[in-house]
């Protein structure tokens, strides 16, 4: 179990306002925003005063919690929603939503309770209907909220994308659990006893024939079926005395019907053991902060007046958490290298810090990014980095030059006295001004922490001093016009060697960034094959768990003669045969190859754009 707790005691999560508007509890939001764990969401509906908060109360252990209410007003308006730490599922959290009874009478909207309703279904990975009696016609009729959600649940942005609503709606659908209240009959069925699933399943039983009154009595039931990817059914005695109910939450567990106590806590055990993360469209399993961004989206589109799109609210929350990812990761590495980076530096050491810092940038965004499609974050956060890195070079250059400038400066100011006080004006003074200028440069040499640009600085400096060595040459009268003539070859050759040695400092530049690119294409290869594979996985997930819902269906309609219905499932089943081949197959080095490659290419043709150099190699 988490050790952290989330909240003490239920929050509204959405108002439904006294004008049928739904309006979201920011303070709500700001603690679903801080929940880094995958969420599980179990959600439950059913009409006002059938004790559904009773039920969620249990879920976390206690008798009170949701408010239960002891008259015949609905206590819940909106939805009110509490995270606990998962009892079972380790750095999972529960969360839990108790929606406001369905035919308010006070509240007098269908529409409201409609929206209600399709925002449970959205939300949850676990949706409970709660219902008083029987599973009978007019327990099913009842529920007729479910005839209207593919009026109310929009799955693709574009309309001709609509080509099986049904289907992708079956993907991202929540699991079916039928909570019947209540219950004072036998689970018998034709004389012969049967479990609580069995039951359910003769109450979603299909009628044959084509008749108005035979469609309007399967359709119910059909939509049961095929908008859930599971269900299951729990019946509850009465939990206490009829004079005793408005005082349940509040009673001693003895003092309550021991059935009704051990399916309570089989119910329990059943939800902790078998209800999955929430995920939405691609097979995500999102954490509370993804979970507040859909609740965010799906409000603000009903308050618009349009239906809630999945596509959209998963676009929405890509682009939110694909730009926060990006912008810490990034955040993450500018200021690791500011940390890290003392200028001037080596070429060597300024490589090595981009390396590990890039490492933990991309690291980081690869945690918290998903759905990136053409890796064009990714890519954005590369050259972002290299950006940053090139700019750090620049200073790390400039500071190079500027401390080599003052060295050589410092190193000279003994000569430049003698210049001006004639003591190589005399004979033999090119040989001293020689001396002289040797010793400062083997002195420079000697220096530490000089930086990158030492061979372009002592490059510059000896070509400034060329005049002035080229004047002493020519005053020194002790030496003949072949001796100054092969002094002077000396000298450019001597400056042609300096600027080969600078040249080469720029060509070892390209090599080393050359380096550093092999390493990190080996790195880049191995974050996104990784992170392909993690996304190709909770694809493959989210298609057999349709496929094999779709199955079962499929084997139940046989075994209950409804051949004709179950032959109509075939195109389904197969496309999502052919979806899961083409998941299994999918070309992920390909794709991985051809990002880094671009990513590559851009990188070094920057780095030499940056440097302002032709592309050069050693010969």
């Amino acid at each position: 179990m988490a050790s952290r707790t989330y909240m003490q005691n239920p929050v509204c999560l959405i108002e439904n306002t006294q004008d049928g508007n739904l309006v979201i509890n920011k303070e709500a939001m700001k603690l679903l925003y801080d929940i880094n764990e995958i969420v599980v969401v179990v959600s439950i509906v059913g009409f006002y005063r059938t004790g559904k908060s009773y039920l969620m109360n249990r879920l976390v252990g206690k008798t009170h919690g949701f408010s239960l209410g002891s008259t015949v007003q609905s206590h819940t308006k909106g939805i009110w929603m509490w995270c606990v730490p998962h009892p079972t599922k380790r750095n999972h959290c529960l969360v839990l939503l108790d929606t406001e009874g369905l035919g308010d009478i006070e509240k007098g909207d269908q529409k409201n309770d409609c929206w209600i309703f399709s925002l449970a279904v959205l939300l949850s990975s676990t949706f409970v209907y709660n219902s008083v009696g029987t599973i009978d016609q007019y327990a099913v009729e009842k529920l007729h909220y479910i005839s209207d959600l593919t009026e109310l649940i929009k799955v693709k942005a574009r309309e001709e994308d609509d080509d099986d609503e049904e289907l992708d709606l079956l993907k991202i659908s929540p699991a079916f659990v039928w909570a019947v209240r209540d219950f004072t009959l036998e689970l018998k069925i034709n004389g012969q006893d049967v479990t609580e699933d069995e039951y359910l399943n003769h109450g979603l039983q299909l009628k044959t024939g084509v008749a108005r009154k035979v469609m309007e009595y399967n359709q119910p039931r059909e939509c049961i079926r095929n908008y859930f990817r599971s269900r299951k059914c729990f019946v509850f005695v009465q939990p206490t005395a009829s004079k005793n109910l408005n005082q349940v939450e509040t009673l001693p567990e003895n003092e309550l019907d021991p059935q009704f106590v051990d399916k309570c806590r089989e119910f329990c055990q059943y939800i902790f053991a078998e209800s999955d993360p929430k995920t939405i469209k691609g097979g995500h399993r999102i954490n509370g902060r993804k979970l507040a961004i859909l609740v965010n989206t799906y409000v603000d589109t009903i308050a618009s007046g349009s239906v809630p799109c999945i596509d959209d609210a998963v676009t929405c929350m890509a682009k939110i958490e694909n730009t926060a990812a990006l912008t810490d990761a990034l955040t993450h590495y500018q200021q690791r290298m500011d940390l890290m980076a003392k200028l001037p530096t080596e070429t060597e050491d300024l490589a090595e810090m981009h390396t590990l810092c890039r490492k933990e940038a991309i690291e980081l965004f690869m945690k918290h990014s998903f759905n990136d499609r053409d890796q064009a974050y990714y890519k954005q956060l590369v050259a972002e980095v290299q950006n940053h890195f090139f700019e750090l070079c620049r200073k790390n250059e400039a500071a190079s030059m500027e401390k080599c400038r003052d060295l050589l400066g410092s190193l000279s100011t003994e000569m430049e006295k003698k210049l001006r006080e004639g003591f190589y004006a005399h004979p033999d003074g090119y040989r001293l001004y020689q001396e002289d200028r040797q010793k400062i440069i083997l002195e420079f040499h000697s220096t530490a922490g000089k930086g990158i640009k030492a061979e372009d600085a002592l490059n510059e400096f000896l070509k400034q001093k060329a005049p002035e060595a080229d004047f002493v040459l020519q005053a020194d009268k002790m030496l003949t016009d072949k001796d100054k003539q092969l002094a002077a070859e000396q000298q450019r050759a001597a400056e042609a060697e300096q600027e080969a040695q600078a040249q080469e400092e720029k060509v070892m530049a390209i090599d080393k960034m050359r380096n550093n690119d092999k390493m990190f294409y080996e790195e880049s290869v191995k974050h996104l094959k990784l992170k392909m594979e993690e996304e190709k996985e909770n694809l493959q997930r989210e298609q057999k768990m349709a496929l094999d819902s779709k199955l079962k269906e499929q084997k139940e309609l046989m075994e209950k003669k409804f051949d004709l219905k179950a032959q109509t499932m075939e195109g389904q089943i197969e496309s999502l045969k052919q979806q899961q081949q083409s998941a299994n197959t999918s070309h992920i080095w390909e794709t991985v190859a051809q990002v880094v490659q671009e990513v590559l290419a851009t990188g070094l043709d920057a780095y030499i754009s940056h440097k302002n150099l032709k592309l050069l190699t050693r010969r």
